[in-house]
């Protein structure tokens, strides 16, 4: 087996790690909303949340909401857009600016997804962090093996 220098290297290489972690959990979490009906990318669930929870935001509250840049939101958007599940119109104190809202249809999916999906993820992950113990690294690496051993989907279906 061949060393995983990124992980040897410890704090030095620690955003690379954390950004792997991500993107395992961002795709594991897509395998889970898949086996549960959901096509939509794993990414635009955290936008549609922040619509549900905060109701209509502008482009740059919305990024705010959800900690990533106005280019990735608004690139995200204009996907949701396309699927039906959001709309966009002028600002009403600055025409603007524009502001998104959850469409009717968007709305009944993140109330599925909140109903049949998001408890399974939250579980799962939760169950995957359930054994870290020590330092962020150490932490760190149990998440990894743990994902390793056994994907998000796999919990879910194990129950």
């Amino acid at each position: 087996m061949i060393e995983d220098v990124v992980k040897e290297l410890g704090h030095l290489t620690l955003g690379t790690r954390l950004k792997r972690t991500g993107e395992l959990l961002q795709a594991q979490t897509q395998a889970v909303l898949a086996s549960h009906g959901f096509d939509q990318p794993a990414a635009h669930f955290p936008l549609l949340a922040a619509l549900d929870r905060l109701g209509a935001l502008s482009v740059g509250e919305l990024s705010q909401a959800v900690g990533v840049s106005q280019p990735v939101v608004t690139r995200s958007l204009k996907g949701l857009e396309d699927d039906g599940l959001v709309q966009s119109a002028p600002g009403e104190e600055d025409r603007r600016v524009r502001r998104v809202a959850l469409s009717r249809k968007g709305r009944g999916l993140v109330q599925r997804a909140r109903r049949d999906a998001w408890p399974a993820i939250e579980a799962a992950v939760a169950q995957a962090c359930a054994r870290t113990r020590g330092d962020l690294l150490s932490q760190l690496a149990a998440l990894e093996d743990a994902l390793a051993s056994a994907p998000l989907l796999q919990r879910v279906q194990e129950g």
